[in-house]
């Protein structure tokens, strides 16, 4: 029995320490296990801080990449603004130089004339003239939009009247045939055919006057020209070439004017009745 107890003791002994031993392994493990998460924890960390830096720095050349390009677009802009600008600067030089003989001049007769001081009391003379040249111009145009409506007016006016005289014609020949017919109607139908016929040819002797008029005018002007205007029997004809020929009269008239009376506006000229 007490070798038996001395064996008990001594393998109590021997697991005690065995237990001992296996806490300061369990607490070794532990420690070691604490270690390894820090370490863990410290690696995750690292990687974090590797991955946010490798994606900053990536941004950043991103970044600095798009900012490259817009530096380079920018250049290229303003190479191509440089471009334009020294070629309009050349353009500019040889207007200014293809310019310089009217400045000249424009100084000439600044020397020569006490009537401007200055160049610019020229140029706006100038663009006085041009104005008043407008001017005449828009009247002149107005005058000939006048005339041609005037113009047109006398073409369906003549067509009512031509009109007219042909239905009074046809009128005529419609009473000589009743005439014939019955020679034997009553003095008052006699009486109103007269009165019908006598109108016709009042009318007729009229448009016969006119056309005599305006032949007897296109003589006139054909002589005053030396025959250079063509032969026309046209009465419309006739009247465009007279009102030509006063239209010319009047411009020559007013070219050997005063150059006092040059600068006052022409009034329009009045289109022939």
């Amino acid at each position: 029995m007490l070798e038996v107890e001395s064996g008990l003791v001594q393998q109590k002994e021997e697991f005690a320490m065995k237990m001992e031993s296996l806490a300061q392994r369990r607490e070794e493990l532990a420690r070691k296990e604490n270690q390894l998460k820090e370490s863990l924890m410290k690696f995750d960390k690292f990687l974090k801080e590797n991955d946010a830096k490798r994606t900053r720095a990536l941004k950043k050349s991103l970044d600095e990449r798009k900012t490259k390009e817009q530096k380079e677009t920018e250049i290229l802009n303003l190479k191509d603004n440089f471009s334009n600008l020294s070629n309009k600067k050349d353009r500019q030089a040889h207007i200014i130089e293809a310019f310089m003989p009217f400045q000249s001049y424009l100084e000439s007769v600044l020397e020569n004339t006490d009537d401007f001081g200055e160049v610019k009391d020229i140029l706006a003379r100038f663009d006085t003239l041009c104005a008043t040249n407008g001017e005449l111009i828009d009247r002149a145009r107005e005058a000939q939009e006048r005339t041609e409506r005037d113009r047109l007016q006398f073409s369906l006016s003549t067509e009512e009247k031509n009109n007219l005289i042909l239905n009074y014609n046809n009128e005529i020949a419609k009473l000589q045939t009743r005439l014939e017919e019955s020679q034997l109607k009553s003095a008052k139908w006699q009486a109103e055919y007269d009165s019908t016929l006598n109108s016709v040819s009042q009318k007729t002797l009229l448009v016969g006057q006119i056309k005599m008029a305006a032949s007897n005018l296109f003589q006139l002007v054909k002589t005053h020209l030396n025959n250079r205007v063509n032969t026309s029997v046209d009465t419309l004809n006739q009247l465009d070439k007279i009102q030509q020929f006063m239209l010319d009269l009047n411009q020559i008239t007013s070219e050997i004017q005063s150059p006092t009376d040059k600068e006052k506006p022409v009034p329009a000229s009045k289109p022939a009745s």
